[in-house]
């Protein structure tokens, strides 16, 4: 049987971020990850400069990959109408595939523990213990967290609320090579959805997109989907028709939900996407990510003496994350109901071509102030 202090499922951002903080400052952690790195997750694969000074204060940086220099925001609507903006702040674009990968490897070099291709099947309290089996290994920790992502075979075991609200959207993403721009995150609506697009490295481009179930049920499939519907709008029919995807078939996710997840279950506490997703159009998930693991872990290290103090930590931990997020994701999830629909789609270009300061406060919602 296994012992750790901190044992982490899910070896995503928000994982490997609260590993790395944790494992510096002294705390022995198991992080536990169902995959094998490096693989691809479905994101948008674009970070907002606001995570920057962290990153560089903890030499996390990932400048040896390459990651792009965005700019500026171009925003079209299905019938193809468009008007570019320039970002207050901006973000870098990287692919999950080597991000994640760079920070399992200095997440080691720290001094954590990683297991791979090890679904967690239960998770139970021992007294002051936690118990973790993968069916047929176990594993024992003082404290928990549940960086596992959006939805997960965990959630289900531990019967999170957030299951019961049955979400419409599906997430479908490609990587591609073409004549794009470099320094533009493109936002393209069409009926039903939209789809950001953005350079990431080695001259790459991620394409992901948001789109209403019933619309892929309506069409027959996601390949009908993109055909009839998508590729509408003449900014995604010229990147479809022309550009050269590299996947072999779309990565898809299903029952993507935007919205608070609930911080705790079970003295177990919830980091990145398992505590709360933002609505993808802000570019913003994987900033929350890491301010997330950051809140986290600066709140376990602050109470913990010989052994975690788990209230106070969960109180620290929920006034940190609540200020800063709960409002954000209510706005995002507002504005996400807009995203898709055709008129406003095509009313708000018009808007925003003619009076250009009516985007500003909308750009200033999607990102937080920088942090290091």
């Amino acid at each position: 049987m296994k012992s750790s202090q901190v044992i982490i499922i899910g070896g995503g951002i928000s994982g490997l971020t609260n590993a790395i903080l944790l494992s510096r400052n002294g705390l022995k952690v198991l992080l536990i990850e169902k995959n094998k790195y490096p693989f691809h997750r479905v994101c948008g694969e674009y970070i907002s400069n606001e995570v920057i000074p962290f990153l560089e204060n903890l030499r996390l940086f990932p400048t040896e990959i390459g990651p792009s220099d965005i700019k500026t925001l171009m925003l079209s609507s299905p019938s193809g109408k468009h008007l570019e903006k320039e970002l207050d702040l901006g973000g870098f674009g990287i692919s999950r595939f080597r991000f994640d990968e760079f920070l399992a490897i200095e997440a080691r070099k720290s001094g954590v523990e990683i297991l791979e291709n090890i679904t967690v099947k239960e998770v139970k309290s021992a007294g002051d213990k936690f118990i973790l089996s993968d069916g047929s290994e176990d594993f024992v920790a003082d404290f928990v967290i549940g960086a596992q992502g959006k939805r997960s075979s965990i959630d289900k075991r531990l019967d999170r609320d957030f299951l019961k609200r049955r979400s419409p959207y599906v997430g479908v993403k490609y990587h591609l090579k073409g004549n794009l721009a470099d320094h533009t995150i493109a936002l393209h609506n069409f009926d039903g959805g939209y789809c950001g697009v953005n350079k990431i490295e080695d001259e790459k481009f991620n394409l992901c997109y948001l789109v209403h179930r019933e619309k892929v049920k309506k069409m027959g499939g996601v390949q009908q989907c993109e055909e009839r519907v998508l590729l509408k709008n003449p900014w995604l029919r010229e990147i479809f028709e022309n550009a050269e995807f590299l996947f072999e078939k779309p990565l898809i996710i299903n029952e993507v939900a935007f919205s608070s997840k609930g911080l705790i279950k079970n003295r177990l506490m919830f980091s990145g996407d398992a505590a709360g997703t933002i609505a993808p159009f802000s570019g913003n998930g994987m900033a929350m990510a890491i301010r997330s693991a950051k809140f986290l872990s600066e709140s376990i290290l602050n109470h913990w003496d010989r052994k975690p103090d788990h209230d106070r930590i969960f109180n620290c931990y929920k006034d940190l994350w609540q200020k800063e997020f709960s409002s954000r994701i209510s706005r995002g999830r507002g504005i996400q109901r807009l995203f898709g629909d055709t008129l406003f789609s095509e009313l708000s270009v018009m808007s925003g071509r003619a009076f250009p300061f009516l985007l500003d406060p909308l750009i200033k919602m999607t990102h937080g102030r920088p942090f290091s």
